[in-house]
């Protein structure tokens, strides 16, 4: 069937927005040219790595952050958060390890858990690992809104629209492929870390080293607490929530599992060892924030304008790492903005870690038929397209609802990492025990005990923090993530009942091969000019075994004009006459045809509708309303065939193919190329 007028609006637009996608986006890529786009470990680093190098910008502030409210006392429990943090991220990066060696098809936790416990845990990690990629987009880019914030005022009096812009700018470049996102991402992602190297160990070697007393900006305040006698049940409390928070430092380690199809081989070789580089990476970043935060007497508070006494009027409290950089680079300001600069790079680019995890999450659950068909397929740069897009929607929707505040979307952070965690390590448990069942070779056997070791410390650990995570965050927002991801489990299992049910109602149904007996064509007729016609001798030329044309008598006076100038003409196909008293067109043509069929159910009615090919937009608006209602509801009707026969008008010329070689019967005229 020929859907709907072409219309000239519809093809500028048409060749505007692929100009425009070619512009953005470049060339489309040949699917045998992927092999191209796989990543080597120094361009996957910052590809799947930057989510979690980034985190320790904003975790050790959270840790502060939280333990503020208890007053400057509490900070000495920081460093034993941060180590406690760093321990558990040095057990989940082992257990990882194994996970990429044992699964390196890029299903990741969705993978593991469905193949070892079952397709409900699968969906259980697959959701939850959804809604996790869209908070690690909205807590990242928010984030970088506040650390540009710290050196720029102007954007953090409109963090929303830079966060919005910044989301935009990522999708952009990831449109463009795997690949060349990653290598757009390098640069930023080793200057943020050479950058904070040199801040860390030159803040370092300055206090242990020469001794010298380096005091942060906030370091003469004094903290308010909003309770400073917290004792017992009630700061130990506080302290786990401290550490729950910390743990958003491990978000973005799953990431590498789901994307080990896109390493070079050895693919599970390089995606372990891109784990270990991560890994290490992160931890010395963690406890150096923290170690050089508390010797430099950082002080920093949810509430700045209440909790900072002795602060100047209308104080900006600068983040962590700012007050960090700006202290240790004291009388060399461009080390400040040099860090200051790569953080919130490397916290906008630490997104890209979701937007590559995402779409190929989205892709496996894809063609298991979780989710619709279209999140499977790539698009014209060899990067899943789709997913990207929405990816990118849902992080723009949290960011403008949660105002790009990161303290409030830390809330609901963390809880679904921690889900995919928990059941991705009891996964790899029943892996290795699985395994070992039918493995007689003692080396192979010592192997899969010390990866089931592994695995088992993992799942201890991250089971703790996962109670941890919601016993101090449920109804601090954590509920909201919770909703979510009962929500996207349960959308899942309704996609898949639908196209399960669809699939049994096709193969149930077995074609007997018989033809239909007769056909029956009608051709729609409002007027006799030359779209009519050319509908009429279509349909002729079909060699239907009954044919006739309608009209729906909605004005009199023009049926019987029509009825005259029928009877004139050459025409010799029979016109009938449809009454209809509430001048209705829809409803008495499906009548017709409803009767048609019940008359010869083993009949298959044809109808031709002539329409309009325009060449404005506003001319759509004008013309083929009528026949566009008409084919919407007789679609619907079984036995029933719906052709539309176009009618190309003047004003479409413009639109038509100019090399004549290319027009309809060029071949046959004698102008068509010669290998045609």
């Amino acid at each position: 069937m020929i859907r709907g007028a072409t219309t000239a609006y519809a093809l500028a637009v048409s060749k505007l927005s692929t100009a425009a996608k070619r512009l953005l986006l470049g060339r489309p890529f040949r699917s045998d040219t992927l092999g191209h786009t796989l990543l080597p470990k120094r361009i996957a680093l910052p590809v799947f790595a930057s989510d979690a190098m980034s985190s320790v910008a904003y975790a050790p502030e959270e840790i502060f952050l939280v333990l503020s409210v208890a007053g400057i006392s509490a900070y000495a429990f920081s460093p034993w958060i941060g180590l406690a943090v760093a321990v558990v991220m040095a057990v989940v990066v082992a257990s990882y390890r194994q996970n990429v060696r044992a699964y390196p098809s890029g299903g990741g936790d969705y993978e593991v858990a469905t193949v070892n416990l079952g397709p409900n845990a699968g969906l259980t990690v697959a959701s939850a690992l959804m809604v996790d990629y869209v908070l690690t987009v909205a807590v990242s880019i928010s984030a970088a809104a506040s650390n540009i914030g710290s050196a720029l005022p102007f954007v953090a009096e409109h963090k929303v629209l830079f966060a919005v812009a910044a989301i935009a700018l990522l999708t952009a470049i990831n449109l463009r492929g795997v690949r060349e996102s990653g290598s757009a991402f390098a640069i930023p992602t080793y200057a943020f870390v050479v950058g904070m190297v040199a801040m860390l160990g030159w803040g370092l070697i300055r206090t242990y080293v020469l001794g010298e007393d380096l005091r942060a900006e906030s370091a003469s305040f004094e903290l308010v607490a909003e309770d400073s006698h917290l004792y017992g049940v009630a700061l130990a409390f506080l302290v786990a929530r401290a550490f729950s928070s910390g743990c958003a430092a491990l978000t973005g380690v799953e990431a590498i599992s789901n994307g080990v199809p896109a390493f070079r081989k050895p693919k599970a070789r390089n995606a372990a060892t891109t784990l270990l580089m991560l890994g290490t990476v992160a931890i010395v970043f963690l406890m150096g924030i923290i170690v050089l935060a508390q010797k430099i007497g950082v002080v920093y508070a949810h509430d700045p304008a209440a909790q900072l006494a002795g602060a100047p009027e209308g104080y900006q409290q600068k983040t962590l790492i700012a007050q960090i950089a700006e202290t240790v680079f004291d009388g060399f300001p461009a080390g400040f903005f040099f860090i200051t600069v790569a953080t919130a790079l490397i916290l906008v680019f630490a997104a890209n870690t979701a937007f590559n995890g995402f779409p190929v999450l989205g892709s496996v659950l894809a063609q298991d038929r979780y989710l619709p068909r279209q999140l499977h397929t790539r698009g014209d740069r060899l990067a899943f397209s789709n997913g990207i897009l929405f990816l990118s929607g849902a992080a723009i929707a949290l960011v403008v609802v949660f105002g790009a505040e990161v303290t409030k979307l830390i809330q609901l952070y963390i809880v679904g990492v921690f889900v995919s965690f928990v059941l991705s390590q009891t996964g790899m448990i029943r892996h290795w025990t699985r395994h070992l069942e039918g493995e007689r070779d003692p080396v192979a056997r010592r192997r899969m005990k010390r990866s089931r070791m592994i695995n088992g410390t993992g799942l201890a650990m991250t089971a703790v923090v996962l109670i941890i995570v919601l016993i101090t965050k449920f109804v601090m927002g954590a509920w909201i993530a919770i909703a979510a991801m009962a929500a996207i489990f349960v959308l899942m299992r309704s996609i898949r009942r639908h196209y399960d049910s669809v699939a049994a109602e096709l193969e149930a149904q077995e074609w007997d091969g018989v033809l239909p007996s007769r056909t029956h064509s009608i051709v729609l007729v409002s007027k006799l000019h030359m779209p009519t016609r050319r509908a009429l001798a279509y349909a002729r030329a079909t060699r239907p075994d009954t044919l006739e044309a309608i009209t729906v008598n909605v004005d009199e006076p023009d049926t019987r004009a029509l009825v005259r100038e029928w009877e004139r003409s050459d025409i010799a196909v029979p016109l009938k006459v449809i009454e209809s008293p509430y001048r209705e067109i829809t409803k008495p043509v499906l009548e017709y045809v409803r009767r048609v069929r019940r008359d010869s159910p083993r009949d298959v009615v044809t109808v031709f509708i002539p329409e309009y090919v325009v060449g404005h937009w506003w001319e759509q608006v004008l013309h083929n309303q009528s026949a566009l209602r008409l084919k919407s509801r007789l679609l619907f009707q079984p036995g029933v065939m719906v052709t539309s026969v176009p009618w190309q008008l003047n004003s479409s010329e413009h639109t038509r193919p100019t090399d004549p070689r290319n027009l309809p019967g060029a071949t046959r005229r004698g102008v068509g190329t010669d290998d045609k």
